[in-house]
């Protein structure tokens, strides 16, 4: 079996597949826009997957709401992908995505916090376009990327008195939408299945509007705001034998910008929010893959992602290994299947009046993946 074919059986796979561990990295990462579409063979290219991912976060200090102590207050949540390709010329192709960028939930069975907060969940949907342009150079070939996407952010929070009850007095429903764009370049040799890539993408500043209730009466308009990161991403993979594949990335993520997420209710007085103050991200993965007969390719991989709490939050380290499956059909697709365990470590709140600062124990989770792709 030579290079090229391996590339074809492994290269987007495993990187697909290797995704699984940024699923639950550091602030509100969750997807990333599948742009790596654009380098498969084919006139016309579909792949789809949906990853579940059950974390697990349990307070351990909380003084302030002891009731909450053990209480595993962490929502399950599935990230869909979907792109499509077209090869519109023998150097040029241009791919549509849809991710879910990032996006926070978690439920509290009784009132947590000085607001009362029973539920807060918000999502934010990237629809992408991207188009790369290849250049054939005297050994191998180099890519020029570039696309734009549009950002949909919903936000929600349900609250109820301020201490230990389950009775809902303030809902706040917020929905904004956000233009960025992201940029590249890649160098591959498909001989031998290399390719490095640089891709940035933008920031979004989220003002979000919406409206709010109190005590089930309608209180008027309320607003959202709060700034999200621009990223710069590395990658590279290598045939490293017949049958082998070495791959690993290296992503940046501006987390820093993120300071408050300021929530308005003017009608109610309200001006609230949620501090951060975050430190910049950074998130590894590395991970082998090999063929194992013309049906079948396996890989294994591992990450980990630096916790960007600062002490106003508990977003600490994450550490994910997992393992994936690439099945070939008689009809011309892939289907790709993973399965990761997420181990999120213990982080303390450190920037409030001793009765406020919370801890969260470490504790193990999980994240399911499948996919199909296929080409024409």
């Amino acid at each position: 079996m030579n290079n090229l074919r391996l590339k074809a059986l492994l290269g987007a796979g495993c990187f697909s597949l290797a995704m699984i561990g940024s699923a639950h990295a550091g602030g509100f990462a969750r997807g990333t826009a599948d742009t790596d579409i654009l380098f498969e063979d084919g006139n016309f290219n579909m792949r789809s997957s949906v990853t579940y991912v059950a974390p697990t976060r349990k307070y351990s200090t909380n003084i302030a709401n002891p009731y909450l102590i053990g209480v595993d207050y962490a929502d399950s949540y599935v990230i869909p992908s979907a792109a499509v390709k077209f090869k519109l010329t023998d150097s040029l192709s241009c791919a549509g995505t849809l991710t879910q960028s990032f996006g926070g939930s978690a439920t509290w069975p009784l009132s947590s916090g000085t607001l009362g907060k029973l539920n807060e969940d918000f999502t934010m949907y990237e629809y992408g376009a991207t188009c790369g342009l290849k250049f054939d150079l005297s050994k191998g070939r180099i890519w020029l990327i570039g696309g734009v996407y549009n950002e949909v952010t919903d936000y929600n929070l349900v609250a109820g008195a301020p201490v230990g009850t389950a009775i809902q007095r303030l809902g706040v429903t917020l929905h904004d939408s956000n233009f960025g764009w992201r940029a590249g370049i890649a160098y591959e040799i498909p001989e031998i299945a290399f390719r490095t890539q640089l891709m940035y993408r933008s920031g979004v500043d989220i003002e979000a509007n919406g409206s709010a209730t109190f005590l089930g009466f309608p209180a008027g308009p309320a607003t959202g705001k709060a700034n999200f990161p621009q990223s710069v991403e590395f990658k590279a993979q290598s045939g490293i034998a017949p049958g082998w594949l070495a791959y690993g990335s290296v992503k940046w993520t501006d987390w820093s910008v993120t300071e408050q997420l300021i929530l308005g209710v003017p009608a109610l007085g309200l001006t609230n929010g949620n501090q951060y103050f975050w430190r910049d991200g950074w998130t590894v993965t590395g991970g082998i893959g090999h063929k194992f007969n013309d049906q079948f390719s396996g890989t294994v991989f591992a990450s980990y992602d630096r916790g960007v709490s600062t002490g106003w939050d508990l977003t600490g380290d994450t550490y994910t290994i997992g393992s994936g499956l690439s099945m070939k059909d008689k009809m011309g697709g892939e289907l790709r299947l993973g399965v990761a365990a997420i181990y999120q470590a213990s982080v303390s709140e450190t920037k409030y009046a001793p009765i406020f600062n919370r801890t969260v124990q470490g504790d193990w989770g999980y994240a399911l993946s499948g996919g199909y792709s296929i080409k024409w």
